[in-house]
């Protein structure tokens, strides 16, 4: 099972205060900007770097370099919650953007918006903050797929087992890097214990 899931103290922390209803939607932001780059931390330790010769205030040395091209891609729109701890964390990182709405109903999604910069040969790394039936980041694969990036990796605050399981059996390859393995998704599919709608408490827009 390709999960990884944080360990960190300050992570807990942060999820906690997210779950929380009383968490206003100020300090929530804050808290899921923290959080993310405490998620990105972690699924950026594979990287590689190469050295190049620099000058430093006593003498030249040859310096430790990320080799690697990165795409960062949130899901609108609460993927965008996460986006600012990436561009902050990230040297050099592209940006791209995927609209995608799922169904009620079905839970099934279907894209309304895309634009990407060039992916070919490059690491990118999906950001939305809750992984539930898993189909909306399967779209979303499945269409960065076909744009021949190096690996994909999917980076959320909480995650439920039915999604991981349907990543993991669909997209193998796919990485996932999350906060919290939640209990399960109820009837409406949405995740439980959870933390309510991620976008309307980042907004509050309710």
């Amino acid at each position: 099972m390709t999960i990884h899931i944080l360990t960190h103290p300050l992570g807990k922390h942060y999820l906690s205060h997210l779950r929380d209803i009383n968490t206003k939607p100020a300090l929530f932001r804050t808290l899921s900007k923290k959080l993310t780059t405490l998620l990105l931390l972690q699924a950026t330790e594979d990287l590689t770097t190469k050295n190049i010769q620099i000058s430093t205030p006593l003498k030249k040395i040859n310096a430790p370099y990320i080799k690697e091209q990165i795409v960062v891609i949130p899901i609108l729109r609460a993927g965008l919650g996460m986006l600012e701890a990436a561009t902050e964390l990230l040297p050099d990182v592209d940006v791209g953007y995927i609209g995608l709405e799922r169904d009620e109903k079905t839970a099934i999604a279907s894209s309304y918006y895309k634009k990407f910069p060039s992916l070919k040969n490059k690491k990118i790394i999906i950001l939305d903050p809750m992984l539930a039936t898993g189909g909306t980041v399967l779209k979303t694969v499945e269409t960065l797929k076909k744009e021949k990036p190096k690996s994909i990796k999917f980076v959320s605050i909480i995650a439920a087992p039915e999604g991981v399981k349907k990543i993991n059996t669909i997209a193998p390859d796919v990485e996932i890097y999350t906060a919290s393995l939640d209990k399960k998704l109820n009837s409406q599919k949405y995740i439980v214990p959870g933390l309510g709608d991620f976008g309307d408490r980042l907004y509050g827009t309710f």
